[in-house]
């Protein structure tokens, strides 16, 4: 397996941005690179910290390492609807869907609102909802080489993981490995957890896995979707 050198995906500390929790002001800037890379090379990866800001990074690390704490998440499955089983052998993660409960959750809906409008004016996706999970790796865990909705479906059509780790390093593991889609064994790149790192890529084109996390790591995991809402949304 070898790594490919491909041309650098967008990713920039946000021009002009100070620290801060309003979606307003989310850059036409920074949705136009977005919106390019994803045309371009279908992934990127951005440092999103000067856009979240500080304090909405330590809320969304904090609820995520309570629920962890607790015991409050739930095993992840594969599969679609009534077909999802559990298997340790492909994913070993533990998730809990957010519903927007709290400040935090709020606060972050607002700017995945502001990207699917962004993403809609400039690409055409049509995207009409997203859903949200967080997601915590212990030690050993991780998620094997896949794509995260089936062609054709109208489903998922754009995926973004927010990282959640502080001081996370190389040697910690639990890395985004992208691949090439059109040649199966060549890795695009690898995305380090750290805290504030993003990853945004097409659901249904970019194959990707979680590689084995050495300590505790937490991220958020969101689609953003075609189709209708489902009722109820996902538990």
């Amino acid at each position: 397996m070898k790594t490919v050198s491909m041309p650098a995906p967008f990713s920039v500390l946000l021009p002009g941005l100070a620290q801060t929790t309003d979606a307003d002001r989310v850059d036409a800037e920074w949705l136009d690179g977005l919106a390019d890379s994803l045309s371009e090379h279908g992934w990127l990866s951005v440092d999103a910290r000067p856009l979240l800001g500080d304090s909405l990074l330590a809320a969304l690390c904090e609820e995520v390492r309570t629920l962890d704490r607790n015991d409050a998440l739930r095993v992840a499955r594969i599969g679609r609807g009534l077909d999802k089983t559990r298997d340790r052998s492909v994913r070993r993660d533990r998730i809990a869907w957010l519903q927007g409960e709290t400040g935090a959750q709020r606060a972050l809906f607002s700017y995945f609102e502001t990207i699917q409008t962004g993403l809609n004016q400039r690409l055409f996706l049509g995207l009409k909802w997203f859903e949200a999970h967080y997601a915590t790796y212990h030690s050993g865990d991780f998620y094997r080489k896949h794509v995260d909705s089936f062609q054709g479906r109208a489903s998922r059509v754009v995926s973004v993981m927010l990282y959640l780790n502080k001081h996370w390093q190389e040697a910690d593991g639990g890395a985004l490995q992208v691949y090439n889609p059109d040649r199966e064994l060549e890795i695009c790149g690898r995305v380090v957890p750290e805290l504030g790192r993003m990853a945004v890529f097409l659901s249904e084109e970019i194959p990707h896995e979680v590689l084995p996390a050495h300590r505790t790591r937490y991220s958020v995991a969101c689609w953003f979707r075609q189709d209708e809402i489902p009722l109820p949304l996902p538990l």
